[in-house]
């Protein structure tokens, strides 16, 4: 019995700070993770790409997401998602720097999967990351 789905699958990471995009990417390469990684720097570059229907680009079905962006910022993003029928089943995981319990509650009450404050240490990210990948390889998705 094999615990990890056959094909892996696409992550969208929004994230604006270009040291925080290399850190995840860092995080995965040390984890090991193969799954593709998406990046949009904001919420509406994030529903474009969730929206669009190319082919070439699978749609992804999880969501690592920073709340503090310029255009549209990671609460607004949700509220959309959430709306949105054919977005709203999507897994996404908070990975901020706000530590507000405002934001808190407010990414909670738009059903978020999990709410990581971004640690300072990088091994401290490292074993983050794997936790998240252990958790979404235990999960089951439908097709």
């Amino acid at each position: 019995m094999s615990l990890s789905n056959p094909v892996p699958m696409t992550i969208l990471l929004v994230e604006d700070d270009e040291v925080d995009v290399m850190n995840v990417k860092r995080a995965f390469k040390k984890n090991n993770i193969s799954n593709q990684l998406i990046v949009a720097s904001n919420g509406i570059e994030a529903l474009a790409l969730l929206r669009s229907e190319t082919a070439e680009l699978p749609k992804p079905k999880i969501v690592l997401l920073d709340l503090n962006m310029p255009k549209m910022g990671g609460i607004e993003f949700l509220k959309e998602i959430r709306q949105d029928p054919s977005l709203s089943s999507l897994s996404v995981f908070v990975m901020t720097t706000s530590n507000e319990d405002s934001d808190k509650i407010d990414a909670f009450n738009l059903n978020v999967a999990g709410y990581i404050l971004k640690p300072l240490s990088m091994d401290r990210f490292i074993a983050a990351v794997s936790t998240l990948n252990s958790y979404w390889t235990l999960c089951e998705y439908p097709q």
